[in-house]
């Protein structure tokens, strides 16, 4: 039987993690490369520490297959640890990485962190894992890159695959008489226009503050393309560059028009969801995870039939093509080098071959192309067109900010687009604060 746990948060001593995790180099018992250790495979219950909804698609799946590996493996566990709530996850990630007492699987972003644990040889290499398992050829590129580092290696196993979209109330747009945007700089015009017809523009989640920051990220991708926040986060480039200025003077400009609700920073993500699903909002930006609240015959007649989406616009100019947006592969699952043995091996490899298809059944995207989704008997047609377009994204992605940046400059950022879309700053006081906190935090 799959056991599971769900723990409390380790107090973590910042500084000392730091001194710690660099102490810690060279510690691992194996090499990265070396994915098919030799030796017999023992059951025993090993870890995955996570961060995932308990009830979500993944955590349901693994424990399926969990639970059928532990049936011709007598003495089997998965052991799940669980801390959904992400700030914890990466307080106990941290310190335990700092401690060298990571479980055998854990999750992580491709975060410089996680980055450095790579460098020490404290992961396995997933490239040699999947190529060794003869299943690189399934998983989907842009699901892959996802989870690269900048320079191009993998250390995570994609668990999902989402697009993300800006939903839309086609009947909102044509009562105030506008189009969906062609070009992001078409935004401030429609939302003056649905503002001058009495309807709120665009639903943003601003609680959590990660939504906003994905418009942070639209324009600079458009204009110099991926790379520009890795450049960013490295010290190798300024907001106040082209591309940070831009967008910059963008989310001022959608301030201004009002794009967003009234009080949308203390809006949390089920009220700012309702404002779309129940007509009272014209845009609402979020991936194919919600699905099953955009797509469903449950929505009301009078909003369900004008629900559409639109991807990311272009801009003039653009260095990025039209097919290439927000295609993230979620948070990513790491293999521990230190414990990797044949029962880590031999369970990976019938989870990973297996995996596809069950969660494929629950309704979501697989990272691989080798499932296909089972459309839910309440979806909408919506439903399909959206999962559509998945076979064929490029392979250079939007990268979500908050999984690039160090927490610190990540947690300024945040602060400081509130403001900046308030009005409460100017651009240039926007640019000169953030490349402040970029040149003390980012090394």
């Amino acid at each position: 039987m799959t056991t599971i746990k769900r723990t409390g948060g380790i107090v973590a001593i910042a500084a000392a993690t730091a001194l710690i995790l660099t102490s810690c180099s060279g510690t691992t018992a194996a090499s990265p490369t070396d994915v098919d250790p030799d030796g017999e495979v023992v059951p025993r219950e090993i870890s995955w520490l996570l961060s995932r909804p308990a009830d979500g698609g993944v955590i349901t799946a693994m424990e399926q297959i969990a639970d059928e590996y532990a049936e011709d493996h007598p003495g089997f566990a998965l052991n799940l640890i669980t801390t959904p709530d992400r700030p914890s996850y990466i307080q106990k990630y941290e310190t335990l990485a700092a401690a060298n007492k990571l479980p055998e699987l854990f999750d992580t972003d491709a975060t410089p962190f996680a980055q450095k644990l790579a460098d020490q040889g404290r992961m396995v290499d997933v490239d040699a894992l999947l190529d060794d398992l003869g299943l690189a050829d399934d998983y989907r590129e842009a699901a892959l890159n996802y989870q690269r580092f900048d320079d191009g290696s993998l250390y995570m196993v994609p668990f999902e695959f989402q697009l993300e979209y800006f939903w839309y109330n086609s009947a909102l747009l044509e009562q105030a008489g506008v189009a969906v945007p062609a070009t992001l700089d078409d935004f401030p015009a429609m939302c003056k226009a649905l503002r001058a017809n009495g309807i709120t523009p665009i639903a943003l989640d601003g609680q959590d503050q990660w939504p906003l920051e994905r418009y942070m990220a639209y324009y600079p991708f458009r204009l110099a393309g991926p790379e520009y926040v890795q450049k960013l986060k490295n010290g190798d480039a300024s907001f106040g560059d082209p591309a940070g200025r831009a967008a910059a003077e963008w989310l001022s400009s959608l301030g201004q028009a009002g794009c967003f609700q009234e009080g949308f920073s203390s809006t949390g993500y089920a009220d700012a969801q309702a404002l779309f699903t129940s007509g009272k909002a014209a845009v609402y930006n979020i991936g194919t995870w919600e699905l099953s609240n955009l797509a469903t015959e449950a929505l009301d007649a009078g909003v369900r039939d004008s629900v559409d989406f639109f991807t990311l616009p272009t801009i003039d100019g653009a260095v990025t093509d039209d097919h290439e947006y927000v295609t993230p592969s979620g948070i990513g699952m790491a293999v521990n080098a230190k414990t990797y043995d044949p029962l880590v091996r031999d369970f990976l490899a019938f989870a990973l071959e297996r995996y596809p298809d069950v969660y494929a059944a629950t309704g979501a995207l697989s990272p691989t192309t080798t499932a296909a989704t089972t459309i839910p008997d309440t979806a909408t047609p919506l439903y399909s067109q959206a999962i559509e377009p998945a076979d064929g994204v490029g392979p250079r992605i939007a990268m979500p900010w908050d999984t690039q940046l160090d927490p610190a400059t990540n947690t300024r950022l945040q602060q400081e687009l509130t403001l900046l879309v308030q009005g409460d700053t100017t651009p240039d006081e926007f640019i000169d604060t953030m490349d402040a906190a970029l040149a003390e935090n980012g090394k």
